[in-house]
């Protein structure tokens, strides 16, 4: 199967990776990119991680050298969005989250605040979450702050079983203010607008991953190629299902060449 696409979006869990446990057919696919010199971006919906542990993780413990600017978190996107939203002005954010979205916001020039007086409200996966930092949101937001999410994501893998993800936490607001939050990561188009920006807008981008719900979607939405790579969450009988049919579909990465 060959295809010519001239960057790659290209998800991590479940599509690179399995948690811990490497994919060897992805990682060749990388090596294949790199040798090719097309340009690729991994882009996550977790904001927790900064571009540099998302890197590194990458780097020593799946051996696939990647650098910081290789990387585009759900945390990034929404720093980008509430940036170009606050058109340059001294904009106050109230965040519940954890390090990579405090990070993503503080570099992008916006100004964190620990009370109500805040212009957005910003949520992402925080596992610190309380009714304290609840009630300050919901206060913010009545006050007329834009609710803004990282992602929608419900739950989370893990070794222990299917973990409360940043969705869960949304919801819990959405319920208390009555608001819907603008959503930032896969399969919402900002996280999609920014990924493709940095990329410098190439002409035919695909967008790689093993989830349709939300990797598939995401390209979809941003009317590009898709590549779903059955190593993960979505199977064969689900694409079935679904009217809006990936572009390509594979087993895995070996099957795939350009």
């Amino acid at each position: 199967m060959t295809v010519k696409n001239d960057a790659y979006l290209i998800d991590l869990d479940g599509t690179i990776y399995h948690g811990t446990n490497p994919i060897p057919a992805a990682k060749r696919f990388i090596e294949r990119l790199q040798a090719a010199n097309i340009p690729y971006l991994f882009v996550t919906n977790n904001s927790t991680k900064t571009p540099e542990d998302v890197a590194e993780n990458l780097t020593q413990n799946h051996h696939i050298p990647t650098t910081p600017d290789q990387v585009y978190t759900s945390a990034l996107a929404t720093a980008d969005y509430v940036k170009k939203l606050a058109g340059g002005k001294a904009k106050k954010v109230y965040l519940i989250g954890e390090e990579g979205l405090k990070i993503a916001l503080e570099d992008a020039g916006l100004k964190l605040v620990d009370n109500q007086d805040a212009d957005y409200v910003v949520m992402g996966l925080d596992r610190q979450f309380d009714y304290h930092k609840l009630t300050i949101g919901t206060l913010a937001i009545q006050a007329g702050a834009k609710f803004i999410a990282t992602n929608a994501d419900t739950n989370l893998p893990s070794e222990k079983g299917m973990m409360p993800g940043a969705g869960s936490l949304v919801a819990a607001m959405q319920t208390a203010t009555g608001q819907t939050p603008i959503i930032i990561a896969k399969p919402s188009l900002p996280i999609m607008e920014g990924a493709l920006d940095r990329l410098g807008h190439p002409a035919h981008p695909v967008m790689v991953g093993d989830n349709y719900n939300t990797d598939i979607l995401a390209g979809i939405n941003a009317k590009i190629d898709t590549l779903l790579v059955y190593t993960g969450v979505s199977s064969r009988d689900d694409i079935a299902k679904v009217a809006a049919k990936p572009t390509y579909e594979i087993n895995n990465f070996d099957e795939w060449s350009f």
